[in-house]
């Protein structure tokens, strides 16, 4: 009787080492040879601009507020002395000069409640009234007229501390309203479903600087004689109106996403409509869209740029009003962009990196 020979199995190879920076190299810049080639001409590229940017930026330029030294060292330095010399302006717009530590202090205090709102330790009860008191110091601070202040106009308010204001107020307002929206195109009642509708498609179907126009130049027409809305207020409201419209889309979309058996079953444990959505949809749904949401952020924020139109002197607004009115320094426009680029990228950026946070800790609490 024959018998089968014994045959070894051939050792399996070590496993791979996938963490550490050469495997990560390897992985994302050195992949295949198109991946390879792009990575070395790049690195040629950087090496080759990066001496001409450090001579131009650094070791040429001219970091003091002097004129006549800008304009001898122009095309082969820049001229940070125009950030020296007008950063005040860049930064809080027609703000008068002897009262900036106020528009200073609100900005401060508006920024480190956003920070302190993105901390999962904070999500308090007391965060909504700290939100409240935050609101009434920073309009208290920049308008004026109590405790002594004095009033300053909304239209000389500008800079950074509007910008903020605006991006914030707009974004935490339109929310709500982008929710209710889109719950309430997803309704059964014909009136309901078609008023949102139609905000929505004729709010998407013209761009921002024509909400800002009707806000602040159509609107007061419509109203009664001798009856006038502040001007910020009506921009803010037209921005609100504007991200709402584009949030509600988003937000329908992870309303879209979510199985019907799921609201079948909470019809079958007898929950109602708003606790179905409060407890069930509106978590997951949200969940499902937070890239979508926080680009929406990132565009608002970027977008408060257009209330130049209406003579709101923002960040980008407030550095043409600082350039164009001075001859002396009105060359250098360059390094005044690269100074507020800078400002709106460290927002965007600190958005972005927190929305790859939130991203993280929903996908752990679905693996759960």
């Amino acid at each position: 009787m024959a018998t089968d020979s014994f045959v070894p199995i051939a050792p399996r190879p070590p496993p791979v080492n996938a963490e550490g920076l050469v495997p990560w190299l390897r992985r994302n810049l050195f992949g295949d040879w198109k991946s390879s080639l792009t990575t070395v001409v790049l690195i040629g590229l950087v090496l080759y601009l990066l001496p001409l940017l450090a001579q131009w930026g650094l070791f040429q330029a001219v970091f003091g507020a002097n004129a006549d030294a800008c304009q001898a060292a122009r095309g082969t330095g820049a001229c940070w002395g125009v950030i020296t010399e007008k950063w005040r302006v860049i930064i809080f717009g027609r703000y008068p000069f002897e009262q900036q530590w106020r528009p200073e202090i609100a900005t401060v205090l508006m920024v480190a409640a956003l920070v302190i709102s993105c901390v999962r330790w904070f999500w308090k009860p007391w965060l909504a009234l700290m939100w409240v008191a935050v609101l009434a110091v920073f309009f208290s601070l920049m308008g004026g007229g109590v405790f002594g202040l004095e009033p300053v106009r909304t239209d000389l308010w500008g800079g950074l501390p509007l910008t903020v204001m605006l991006a914030t107020l707009s974004i935490f307002l339109a929310f709500p309203i982008a929710v209710l929206v889109a719950l309430g195109r997803r309704s059964q009642l014909p009136a309901i479903r078609t008023a949102c509708v139609i905000y929505i498609e004729l709010i998407r179907g013209v761009p921002l600087i024509s909400v800002l126009f009707m806000a602040s130049f159509m609107f007061p027409l419509f109203m009664p004689q001798g009856m006038s809305i502040d001007v910020l207020v009506r921009v803010l409201v037209g921005i609100t109106l504007f991200a709402a419209a584009y949030m509600a889309e988003i937000v329908r979309g992870g309303l879209q996403a979510i199985p019907k058996g799921q609201l079948e079953a909470a019809d079958t444990l007898g929950l109602s409509y708003w606790q179905t959505q409060r407890k069930i949809v509106l978590p997951q749904a949200l969940a499902m869209v937070v890239p979508s949401m926080m680009n929406n952020f990132i565009s608002i924020f970027k977008d408060t740029s257009l209330v130049t139109i209406v003579s709101l002197y923002e960040l980008t607004g407030a550095l043409g009003l600082a350039l164009n009115s001075d001859v002396e320094w009105r060359p250098f426009k360059i390094e005044a962009y690269l100074f507020i680029t800078a400002i709106y990228f460290a927002f965007c950026f600190a958005m972005s990196r927190y929305s790859l946070w939130v991203e993280k800790q929903v996908s752990v609490s679905r693996t759960r």
